[in-house]
């Protein structure tokens, strides 16, 4: 998603900030849901062209640590609990501020407590600190703000915080095995192609005899790896800063996020990570009593995939149409008859945000499921690969032996 400054009036006064969205026009959907007249909307890359180039540079916010997603949940389980005990929400902040050990969130707390104080509401002094605070959590505060449950909604935000960190250390925690076993491959074969088959080289040639072809296989490519490694090298982090740029622009991850959902194994955890995601933030949007309309702009702009993002806005511009939710969510193409057959039922039983947390939950089980099975589905692969790569070594370097052995038996 792309960034946007803004500018625009409030019945505070005039206010301005930055804000990520899929569009301008999200954005703009965005701010006048939270009671923010937009006056100027930019993409801050073109803000940025056009202001006055720095005369220093920050360094100190380099090293700044950044403030994970365990630091947000610490913040809102407590900030809950000192909410629903009465303490007011400055003297909450202060209190939390002084406590916070990531020196990022004690800044952030500061800063947000001083905007407080000048009349800002506390939606928009979260706004103001996108690097912390996404788009989601923002639109999450300005309805408890709206509906004066605010310790009921930071309870929900903990919720939806802890499932994030769930999944993500799940992930790891499966590809932890598959990319050290990888890794342990190209250490070996590299290895072996730089050190071992070049000492078996001369020995071979002085055979004066035609070679087997796994031999002149090993042989050719340890000798293209012993010339030509550094250009392989140098042509592979090219292609990896390619790769990262490409990957950054907009056109870029749209087709790299819609390539992942359709890569062999690991295509179908993807798609169903993405699907639990989706279904639990549009409930807990819902749950809250945010209307469909902008619960669905909100999620669209905090789902991580982005091709995923760009079928739920345009599945909030068909329901701003007049459409119904499952018509809608059809007309996208990217939900699971499941997940339909569950819209369905909640639009016509008016139970739609109870139903998307049973869709959540079904599919975070079935994500848990295909990671804990994840090495298990990759180790048969892992074992063919190494069973063809230790069979074209072993006939490589033997056959040649066994040659000459039974040349030696026949003299």
């Amino acid at each position: 998603m792309q960034r946007f400054t803004y500018t625009g009036r409030s019945a505070a006064g005039a206010v301005q900030g930055t804000l990520e969205g899929v569009s301008a026009s999200a954005v703009a959907d965005l701010l006048l849901a939270r009671g923010v007249t937009p006056l100027k909307i930019e993409a801050e890359e073109r803000a940025a062209l056009t202001s006055e180039p720095t005369e220093s540079i920050n360094w100190r916010a380099w090293f700044k640590p950044r403030v994970t997603a365990v630091d947000l949940m610490l913040f809102c389980r407590q900030l809950n609990t000192l909410l629903r005990s009465g303490v007011p929400i400055l003297r909450a902040l202060l209190g939390l501020q002084e406590s916070a050990t990531n020196a990022s969130m004690k800044e952030t707390l500061a800063e947000v407590r001083r905007s407080l104080e000048s009349g800002i509401e506390l939606s928009m002094s979260f706004a103001q600190h996108v690097n912390v605070f996404d788009a989601f959590f923002v639109a999450m505060v300005r309805v408890g703000e709206m509906t004066g449950r605010l310790e009921e909604v930071f309870m929900r935000l903990f919720n939806h915080l802890e499932f994030e960190v769930f999944m993500r250390q799940q992930v790891k925690s499966a590809l932890r095995y598959p990319i050290f076993v990888m890794i342990a491959m190209v250490a070996a074969v590299t290895t072996i192609n730089v050190m071992v088959i070049p000492a078996f080289a001369t020995v071979f040639k002085s055979f004066g005899a035609e070679l087997p072809l796994a031999t002149r296989i090993l042989l050719a490519t340890s000798s293209f790896t012993l010339n030509y490694g550094w250009a392989v090298l140098l042509a592979a982090v090219g292609g990896a800063v390619a790769f990262v740029r490409w990957k950054a622009t907009p056109a870029g991850k749209l087709s790299w996020d819609r390539f992942q959902l359709s890569i062999p194994i690991a295509g179908k955890i993807v798609r169903k990570a993405t699907l639990a995601r989706f279904a639990r933030s549009f409930a807990l949007a819902l749950k809250s009593g945010v209307p469909v309309e902008q619960a669905l702009s909100v999620v669209a702009q905090t789902a991580e995939n982005a091709w995923l993002a760009k079928r739920i806005e345009g599945m909030r511009e068909s329901v701003e149409r007049g459409e119904s939710i499952l018509r809608a969510a059809i007309a996208a193409g990217v939900f699971t008859p499941v997940v339909l057959q569950m819209i369905g039922v909640g639009e016509e039983t008016g139970a739609v945000d109870e139903l998307m947390e049973e869709v959540a939950d079904l599919y975070s089980n079935e994500v848990q499921y295909e990671l804990k099975t994840l090495g298990q589905q990759i180790e048969p692969i892992m074992i063919v690969f190494l069973g063809i790569l230790v069979l074209v070594l072993a006939l490589g370097v033997f056959l040649p032996m066994w040659d000459l052995g039974r040349v030696a038996l026949k003299k």
